[in-house]
């Protein structure tokens, strides 16, 4: 399997997914999204941090971090960040609903063992 497969591998590996939570400054240098820029989406509502008590570490889960990349990328392509917020939104609306029937096609493997 070349390197490229394995990389994309990873984004099927959900169990992975799901344990995927970082911190504010890991997303920082990992997006290159100021940890400003990224408390300022969280404000607007565009993201939820994993972690709401007060003085604690903001922590992030791979959805999230998904929106901040689309939210960037949007905004660099000349998006207002409302705009860009309302887009990704509707974006990871249609996703969910794309995969929540492609799950349901999907034979449960518990059931053929």
């Amino acid at each position: 399997m070349n390197e490229d497969a394995q990389k994309l591998n990873a984004l099927l590996d959900f169990d992975l997914l799901k344990k995927l939570v970082v911190g504010i400054g890991e997303v920082s240098e990992i997006t290159g999204i100021p940890t400003r820029k990224i408390r300022y989406w969280e404000e607007k509502g565009a993201i939820q941090s994993e972690t709401n008590t007060e003085g604690s570490t903001r922590r992030y889960n791979y959805l999230n971090v998904k929106k901040m990349l689309l939210i960037q990328e949007m905004i660099e392509e000349g998006f207002t960040l409302d705009a860009a917020i309302k887009k990704v939104e509707k974006r990871m609306v249609t996703l969910n609903e794309a995969f929540r029937k492609l799950a349901d096609t999907v034979p449960d493997t518990e059931d053929n063992e």
